[in-house]
């Protein structure tokens, strides 16, 4: 997992203070800023994967969960609380979300937040709601799940692995496979009726995006990032390339609340 700073002047981005924050031969990946300064992410310790929180100001990490024999994927901050929320895949095969208080690490019982729904993805509407992809039959379907009632809803299928809350909004983006196998990117506000609305096609082969702000999307392929401006040229314009730091391979992608850093995850390509 990689973190660097980060301007935009149009069409251009600046890049500054790139380093290595996992530096692990094991799997490390879906890194997820729980403040401008600290980060969530799925990383390997003693063989298993666990929730790691990695400090930007001190160069620290620690293990929020206490280990299992499974692993925890996909962590991520609560809206409003000192909890993250995780999958958890036990080795019986169960796979459920769960919440870790990260204010005191490795020394809460996790709880189950869904216990019907077998959670692969997801991202937090509000507090109490979240978006999320479900395993289903060869596919992942979206769903809609409360969080105090426990009540799934299905919402549609056929969807994708990234999901995201969009800044300064109240709505969440996901992917959705489109006719040409490619993923479309889609807007949903709960609020405003549940309805979706189309913003853009994922260049091909490209699963992962994230937002800078409202309007603003980034994504990785290759060694490169691209910008996509909803108010702007409406296209995906490639703005960096991270060959010089030898990277390759970009994939997961996210941006802090202040839009002043990005976390990726990719391969070194020395």
């Amino acid at each position: 997992i990689y973190v660097l700073d980060f301007t935009l002047s149009g069409e251009v981005m600046n890049i500054t203070s790139v380093k290595n924050i996992s530096n692990n031969p094991g799997y490390d990946s879906q890194p997820s800023f729980i403040s401008d300064s600290k980060i969530v992410y799925a990383g390997t310790e003693n063989n298993q994967t666990e929730i790691q929180v990695y400090n930007l100001k001190t160069a620290s990490k620690k293990r929020i969960n206490s280990p299992t024999s499974g692993g925890e994927y996909s962590p991520q901050k609560f809206p409003v609380s000192n909890q993250v929320a995780a999958v958890r895949l036990d080795t019986s095969g169960l796979q459920r979300l769960y919440g870790y208080d990260y204010s005191i690490p490795s020394q809460t019982a996790p709880q189950m937040l869904l216990p019907t729904a077998e959670i692969a993805y997801f991202a937090f509407h509000d507090n109490d709601r979240i978006v999320a992809s479900i395993l289903g039959a060869n596919q992942l379907n979206l769903v809609v799940a409360n969080l105090k009632t426990k009540k799934v809803t299905p919402y549609i299928e056929n969807a994708g692995r990234s999901i995201h809350k969009v800044p300064q909004s109240t709505s969440v983006s996901y992917t959705l496979s489109n006719e040409d196998k490619n993923m479309d990117v889609y807007i949903l506000d709960l609020d405003q009726g549940g309805e979706s609305f189309f913003v853009c096609q994922l260049p091909v082969g490209v699963q992962d995006h994230c937002w800078i702000n409202n309007s603003q999307l980034l994504l990785g392929s290759g060694s490169k990032i691209y910008l996509y401006d909803m108010f702007g040229a409406q296209e995906w314009i490639k703005v960096a390339d991270l060959s010089t730091y030898t990277i390759s391979t970009i994939n997961r992608i996210t941006v802090s609340p202040d839009g002043k850093k990005i976390a990726l995850v990719a391969n070194d390509a020395q």
